[in-house]
Parts: C-alpha cells; structure tokens; sequence
C-alpha cells in the first residue's frame, strides 16, 4: 500500500561503470522500502541511464543522487559537478529517454555552476491498495423516537405546551 508518509534518500557516489548497477540496487531497495515495488523499474532504469553517461562523458564523476515521495510522486534528481558537461549534447539520449518514460522531467543549473537532472514517476491510482469500509458503530445508548412515530394530536398537545410555556 502507498502510504502518504513523505520519504527522502540521499546518496553521494563518484561514478564508474561497477558503481552504476550497485546504485541502481540501492535505489530498488530504498523503493521497496518504501512499498512503491512499481516503480523500481522505471526509476533504475532512467538514473542507471543517466549515471552511465556522467559516465562516459562527464570529467568529475561526483555525482549526488536524491529521491523524495510524497505520496503521490516519486521525484528522482542526479546532480553532477562537471561545469563541461552539457545536457543538450552529450546527454540528448538520456533526455529522450527520460521524457519518453517519466510523467515529468527538467534539467537546473545550480549556483556552483553544476546542474541537476531530474524526473518524477507518478503512482497510478488503480495500483493502490482499495479502502476496507468499515460499519458504523452507534454512539448513543438509548435510542430516541421518531417523530413519525408518535401520533399527530400527541405532537401537537407538546407543541401547545412549548409555546405555553414560552409566553
């Protein structure tokens, strides 16, 4: 069952070809944890796809790797710090991929010159687990008459004593 609860992962790797299917393992497991079993394909396929370019193209191969769920989204974002890499060109197929497979995706600059990559997996509704109906329990003890139940003239000799009293 997706649980509503918001989860957050962090990791920091340096990046080579050994270590690209050991983070996808890590990220499956954390997505297990999290009972978002649905998603672990997706999901490890993009950042394996994404890491596999820092890869080969990228000179620093720091690379930070973040996941956040928030109930209904599951955000991944790959942030390196190579200032050469460039997005447009030597990460073109990774992008296309990202958006071909993902709900949403988008690439940032930070401050410190680096640039996040980013893209977000939504839980479909059908794959939650369904709500069990429950029976309502009664909260009085002593059950009260309907008022359809009582005579007429009965209603209206209270109904003359009320305003008796009230005047």
């Amino acid at each position: 069952m997706k649980t509503a609860v918001p989860c957050y992962y962090h990791l920091d790797v340096e990046v080579s070809q050994e270590r690209v299917g050991q983070v996808g393992r890590i990220l499956a497991a954390h997505l297990r944890y999290w009972d978002l079993d649905n998603l672990v394909d997706p999901v490890c396929r993009g950042a394996e796809l994404l890491l596999t370019a820092i890869d080969r193209h990228a000179t620093d191969k720091h690379t930070s790797i973040e996941m956040w769920w928030n109930g209904q989204h599951l955000i991944t974002a790959i942030g390196d710090d190579d200032r050469d890499l460039r997005p447009d060109q030597d990460l073109r197929s990774c992008l296309a991929h990202l958006a071909a497979t993902s709900d949403g995706w988008g690439c940032c600059a930070t401050e410190t010159g680096s640039k996040i990559i980013w893209f977000s997996q939504r839980a479909r509704s059908g794959e939650r687990v369904p709500l069990v109906p429950t029976a309502p329990a009664p909260s009085l003890r002593r059950t009260l008459r309907v008022p359809r139940s009582v005579p007429v003239a009965q209603l209206a000799e209270s109904a003359d004593r009320v305003l008796e009293g009230a005047r």
